[in-house]
C-alpha cells in the first residue's frame, strides 16, 4: 500500500491505479505501523480477507456527505454478537486514510462522473470530471 514518497500519498482521476493494495492476509498492528495497511481490528472473530479487486474506486456516503476514495484493503470480521462486518481501508485524494463499511460505499469505475467530480473538488482540479 505504500506509495512513492516523491509522489505523496494522494491521487487524481488518472493515477489512482498506482496505489498499492494490502491483500492476501488480514492486517496486523505491525502492518499498520509499517504503513502497509490502513487498519487492523483486534477485537473481532473469524477475520478473513474480503475477496475483491483492489485498488477499487468508490464513493463513500459518510455523515459528512459523499467523498471519493479508493479502497486498498478489504476484510470481513465478525463481532462477539455474531454481526458480520465487511470493512474497507480507504485512501482519499488528499492522501488521508479512513475506514468504511462496504454497506456505506458505492463501488464505481474511474469514468464515473460523480467520482471524478469529487476527486477534483478534493484536490482543487476543476478539469477532473472531463472524462
Amino acid at each position: 500500500m505504500s506509495e512513492d514518497p516523491e509522489e505523496g500519498g494522494g491521487f487524481d482521476v488518472d493515477d489512482w491505479g498506482r496505489l498499492k493494495a494490502f491483500n492476501g492476509a488480514v492486517a496486523t498492528l505491525e502492518d499498520v505501523q509499517a504503513k502497509a495497511a490502513i487498519f487492523a481490528l483486534a477485537d473481532t472473530e473469524d477475520a478473513r480477507v474480503l475477496e475483491m479487486d483492489l485498488p477499487q474506486p468508490l464513493i463513500w456516503w459518510s455523515d459528512d456527505g459523499e467523498q471519493a476514495a479508493v479502497a486498498v484493503q478489504a476484510e470481513i470480521h465478525q463481532t462477539e454478537d455474531g454481526e458480520t462486518m465487511e470493512v474497507l481501508g480507504l485512501i482519499f485524494p488528499d492522501g488521508g486514510g479512513g475506514v468504511a463499511l462496504l454497506d456505506d460505499v458505492d463501488l464505481v469505475d474511474d469514468t464515473d462522473p460523480m467520482w471524478r467530480r469529487l476527486v477534483g473538488e478534493a484536490i482543487g482540479d476543476e478539469n477532473a470530471d472531463d472524462a
